[in-house]
């Protein structure tokens, strides 16, 4: 090579390593450097985030970002570092900054006001901490601010500064989501030109819902106190991708022109006072997503074709629950065929569910419960294959559960109790190894447990409630490890109760014990479901974790097994109405236990002393047995009035200190049946009707056969 070429070589590649070496070695301004080290002194920095904040270098101080010629900071991100304390008024001299990002920290003081300062501020980020006060009027000089988002700060409040909308004419996204800010939106934020987003959910704001005369891309009023009707917003209908309404009190119809929007996405006016008919020609574009019009009083039919659809585009979730729409559910709906959530529940729909539901191929969702529909379950459900939650409970269906529902074998959730299903649980739902919660109460089903639910090994919940089925219990019916609530109750299951293998993984015995939530109402047991899908489509599902066992109301006989009394983690029990015998072993290690129901059964012995000594324990009823010997006062049973009724041989200590043997014979603890809303919701524990006797027919209740034959006979 000749020298000329060699060294003209060398000098570019000197060249580029001198600029790669200054690239990544820029000295961060004096002043600057002493103002960030002042900001870092006044906060408490637990994981040590800002520990490298030495020397000069500008890239090694974490979060900061440096001008390349003149070493002025001009951002600073230092988002998630779990930091707290006061932001030094000496941070304010970084006047060069253009974004301040301190999300997701734990900030506790009010927004600085030295933030005036920052004139060349675009973005600040001060959002998930807990900020308090209000937006300091200093921010007005901030003129080039585009960017502010001070959302999930909850004692940041007051009032929505007049200015709002006028100080800074490049303002294009304010977010404040999930605050305290109350009254009115500023008249002059109505007209801010270059405002594109703006999100104010879960305020404390009120007044009429008034028009925005820009055209907004993204709107969410959400959970606030707005009133008035629902405006047009004329100026967003070329732009408003996103409209989010929800949890207000807006009032009047849906305006036709609301769907006239040509590039909405998401439509969520849910939990608003809306009422009378939509308008039977309303369609939707087919580039709506999400349209939630639930928990309103919108009336009359649904409309036979409520958003367009083609072959990729098209609506996935659709939610009209919660309202009085009547008629058929309409043919159209099977179009969709992007459609994955459908929730059609708590309306007065007739008619029978469309058998062309099969067609909906991406289909993981279907609530049609709290309905009148009738027919069956339509074969083509099976076309569903993607299903994840089939909840039509509390409706006119009738039928047998088709053997081939075992098609859908990714099914979690499977709801059909208080209809009119006859026959019995078929051997092939074994298909289904996927569910989780199964509700069948309340129908006319009959026959034995069968092999099939050994099958559901992800079980979490299973009730048999209210139906035909006899026979004895199998012994892998407590070997599910993830079971949360067992509910057989009235049926006709006979023979003896299988004893409970403490050494398992059940749930009931393996659970954290120490934690305990407050018993809301204790006669008023609510296991609740509720499927949810996040912003990603991503569906999911939530159960209200009761730990339950009922057996009541069977024909169950022989002693309760002792296992049963080991687990540590179960919360109620209820064994009454059977023909149990035998003594009560203790209940000490029952430490969760809130509710406990041995009522008429021919259990006998005396009373274990150490029942009041459990701390939770809100509801007990040991009545109409055939309980012996002498109950102290010190044992604290007064809090249980009419516990021990119906059990003549049982002497309570009175408070004069005399065994007092005249036993009220009213109930006085007792479970109640209730049939709950939700999309799974079943009572419990159940009312017992009290029955009337003179003293001599009183006395025959320790016999639990002629107690049965009695009740029955008077009821």
């Amino acid at each position: 090579m000749p020298l000329y070429r060699f060294c003209h070589s060398l000098t570019l590649l000197c060249l580029i390593l001198h600029c790669v070496t200054s690239s990544h070695s820029i000295d961060i301004h004096p002043q600057d450097k002493k103002s960030l080290l002042w900001f870092k002194s006044s906060l408490h920095d637990p994981n040590q985030s800002l520990s490298n904040w030495v020397g000069s270098n500008c890239t090694t101080w974490v979060g900061i970002t440096c001008e390349n010629t003149t070493g002025r900071v001009i951002s600073i991100n230092l988002n998630s570092m779990n930091l707290s304390g006061q932001i030094h008024t000496n941070f304010c001299n970084l006047l060069y900054l253009n974004k301040v990002d301190f999300s997701h920290n734990n900030f506790t003081c009010p927004l600085p006001f030295c933030f005036g300062n920052l004139l060349n501020l675009s973005v600040i980020d001060l959002s998930h901490n807990r900020f308090h006060g209000g937006i300091p009027s200093s921010f007005m000089r901030l003129k080039v601010l585009t960017e502010l988002v001070l959302n999930d700060n909850p004692p940041l409040g007051g009032s929505l500064p007049f200015w709002f909308g006028n100080f800074s004419v490049n303002l294009e996204r304010i977010h404040l989501g999930f605050c305290s800010f109350s009254g009115g939106i500023p008249e002059s934020l109505l007209y801010l030109k270059s405002l594109k987003y703006l999100d104010l959910e879960n305020n404390l704001l009120s007044g009429n819902l008034v028009d925005f005369q820009q055209p907004l891309v993204f709107l969410n009023l959400a959970s606030n106190q707005f009133t008035g009707t629902l405006p047009c917003f004329a100026a967003s209908v070329q732009s408003l991708t996103v409209l989010n309404l929800s949890n207000n009190s807006i009032v009047g119809g849906l305006p036709a022109c609301i769907a006239s929007f040509q590039a909405l996405t998401h439509l969520n006016l849910s939990r608003n006072h809306l009422k009378y008919r939509i308008y039977s020609r309303l369609v939707f574009s087919e580039k709506l997503v999400v349209l939630d019009l639930s928990n309103n009083d919108l009336s009359g039919p649904i409309p036979s074709k409520i958003a367009e659809t083609t072959e990729k585009l098209g609506l996935v979730f659709l939610d009209l629950s919660h309202n009085q729409f009547s008629g058929e559910i309409p043919l159209k709906i099977t179009e969709l065929k992007s459609l994955q959530a459908l929730f059609l529940s708590h309306n007065l729909l007739s008619g029978e569910i469309p058998s062309r539901i099969g067609n909906l191929t991406y289909l993981q969702v279907i609530d049609l419960s709290h309905n009148s529909l009738s027919g069956t379950i339509p074969f083509s459900i099976v076309g569903c294959f993607q299903l994840y939650a089939l909840v039509l409970n509390n409706n006119n269906l009738s039928g047998v559960i088709q053997p081939e529902f075992d098609a859908l074998d990714i099914l979690r959730i499977l709801d059909i109790s208080n209809n009119r299903f006859s026959g019995a649980i078929p051997l092939t739902l074994a298909g289904c190894k996927s569910l989780e919660i199964v509700d069948f109460s309340s129908n006319d089903l009959s026959g034995s447990l069968n092999d099939a639910i050994t099958k559901w090994t992800n079980l979490r919940y299973l009730s048999l409630a209210w139906n035909k089925f006899d026979g004895s219990l199998p012994s892998w019916l407590f070997t599910f490890q993830a079971i949360e609530t067992l509910d057989l109750s009235h049926n006709n299951f006979s023979g003896f109760i299988p004893d409970i293998n403490l050494k398992g993984s059940l749930l009931f015995n393996t659970r954290n014990v120490t934690v305990k939530e407050p018993l809301v109402e204790a006669t008023n047991v609510q296991p609740r479901v509720s499927v949810v899908v996040s912003d990603s489509n991503q569906l999911s599902y939530d159960l209200s974790s009761m730990f339950v066992i009922d057996l009541s109301n069977n024909l169950f006989h022989g002693e309760i097994p002792r296992g049963l009394f080991g687990l540590a983690g179960l919360e109620y029990l209820n064994l009454s109405y059977n023909f149990l015998n035998g003594q009560l072993p203790s209940l000490q290690k029952m430490q969760s236990l809130r509710a406990i129901d041995l009522s008429h059964n021919s259990l006998s012995g005396h009373i274990p002393g150490n029942i009041s000594g459990l701390q939770d324990l809100t509801i007990l009823n040991l009545s109409y047995n055939c309980f012996s010997g002498y109950v102290p006062q010190k044992q604290g049973y007064g809090r249980f009035p009419g516990a021990f009724a119906g059990n003549p041989d049982l002497c309570l200590e009175s408070s004069s200190g005399i065994c007092d043997g005249r036993i009220p014979s009213n109930q006085g603890s007792y479970f109640r049946e209730d049939k709950m809303d939700g999309p799974i919701s079943v009572g419990i524990f159940f009312i017992s009707a009290f029955v009337s006797f003179d003293f001599g027919v009183v006395v025959l209740f320790c016999s639990a056969r002629t107690r049965k034959y009695i009740l029955q006979t008077k009821a």
